[in-house]
């Protein structure tokens, strides 16, 4: 839907007595080719589209969705309906602005034909394989289009298109009750042509899990990779949401302006880098994106609020409000970048003389999460003894807390990597986290 499909649904629903109304659309067409057991398994054209309606009617927020064309009466008969029974509104849709320039959409990702995605699907897997013929690998390519546009009744007006293009691999080795899962992808919103970096990280995946090494319990350094710094994310955004703060749930209240973390530790979301699938020119509201410091020298300097949320808790919407078609917004990160550091992976290794390398971790949301514990299966990570990597542990649960883990951080990595397109880390070298091994 463009602005003209849009405000017939807007003025209908302040001619029903709507003080206040929104009217947020999105069209989508995907286009996926999957892999199975080494082979092609299907291919196909996705397309949807639909528009969500929210308004403020008698001071709360009513909300309807819809996928059905030409269903502007049923939309706002649907929000105005919900609206006595919705939350009291405490926020105001955002009037005209400037947004920045922010490139999300690269016109060349249609270019790339099927028969080219099922080639580049089948070469990484065989280019995998190489390394390790017994390999049973799934894999997926992706190439997606969208077109977002929002339109309200105080003037504010956003249409923009993205388009995304992924590739991810992952491989299971059986042997007898052994089970090994490697695995790795890449995303961005332009093309990828060359798939080295991946295969490269899932050979050194199968390298240092050709031997099977026991690890002793108790307190030991652990160095996180960068995908394995991607399972200790949750429970850290989730302290920065402003809704965490304003209830009262999160562990940073009242830590504005305080040193919680150690002085090297700098954190920031940024919804404005060229060319990442989680970059936008404003959020699902309308509020210009920004790059918004949240740890600065290990010093906190701002939490995450979506447009209701800074309305509850007396601040002003960071832009971080993201919502689907079924939902209204709620607070979100987009692209999550931590500095690096000045300290190789290979010298992190080199300083430990026992102790693990974690790449996943299975159920790391366990735990009091909302205060940043994690405790998890370590699903794929390497024993380390006398400063190297002597094989893959079995039956082994890490847990800490992330908080604290940040503040006693021993070293950072100096080579950064984007994981699953929301997230930018170097390896951190953990000092000491609670080591669990059968």
């Amino acid at each position: 839907m463009i602005a003209g499909d849009l405000e017939p649904i807007l003025a209908l629903a302040l001619k029903r007595g709507a003080q206040a109304a929104e009217v947020f659309s999105v069209e989508t067409e995907e286009t996926p080719v999957l892999f199975e057991a080494n082979r092609l398994k299907q291919m196909n054209v996705r397309q949807s589209s639909g528009a969500a309606l929210r308004v403020i009617a008698e001071g709360r927020i009513g909300f309807g969705s819809s996928t059905r064309a030409g269903a502007a009466a049923e939309l706002v008969d649907a929000a105005l309906e919900t609206a006595p029974f919705g939350p009291e509104a405490r926020l105001d849709f955002p009037g005209a602005q400037d947004y920045p320039e922010v490139e999300v959409f690269d016109a060349a990702v249609q270019q790339v034909s099927v028969e080219h995605m099922v080639h580049l699907g089948q070469s990484l897997i065989d280019a995998v394989r190489r390394h390790q013929p017994d390999l049973q690998c799934d894999a997926s390519v992706r190439k997606a289009f969208s077109r977002v546009s929002c339109l309200n009744s105080n003037g504010g007006n956003f249409s923009y298109q993205g388009s995304v293009f992924s590739l991810n691999v992952s491989g299971t080795l059986v042997r007898g009750t052994d089970m090994l899962f490697v695995g790795d992808g890449d995303v961005s919103c332009q093309p990828i042509a060359d798939f080295k970096v991946v295969e490269t990280h899932v050979a050194e995946q199968l390298e240092r899990s050709r031997e099977i090494a026991a690890v002793s319990s108790g307190e030991l350094p652990v160095i996180f990779t960068p995908q394995g710094v991607s399972t200790l994310i949750m429970p850290l955004a989730m302290a920065f949401s402003g809704r965490m703060v304003y209830q009262g749930q999160s562990p940073l209240v009242g830590c504005l302006g305080k040193e919680m973390y150690h002085p090297q530790i700098s954190i920031w979301d940024d919804s404005t880098l060229q060319y990442r699938p989680s970059s936008r020119i404003c959020d699902d509201e309308g509020v210009a994106s920004r790059r918004l410091p949240l740890v600065e020298g290990g010093i906190v300097r701002n939490f995450l609020y979506d447009l209701q949320t800074a309305g509850l808790a007396g601040a002003d919407s960071t832009g971080h409000g993201q919502r689907s078609l079924s939902s209204q917004p709620s607070i979100s990160t987009s692209s999550l970048v931590i500095n690096e550091g000045d300290v190789a992976f290979v010298e992190m290794v080199r300083d430990v003389k026992e102790g693990l390398v974690v790449e996943w971790l299975m159920g790391a949301g366990q735990g009091n999460v909302l205060g940043g514990d994690f405790s998890g299966n370590v699903l794929l990570g390497y024993k380390i003894d006398k400063g190297e990597i002597v094989g893959r542990v079995k039956d082994t649960v890490v847990s800490g807390n992330v908080h604290k883990a940040l503040k006693d951080i021993a070293a950072i990595g100096k080579e950064r990597r984007w994981v699953n397109g929301r997230l930018n880390a170097p390896a951190l070298y953990c000092a000491g986290l609670t080591v669990s091994s059968k």
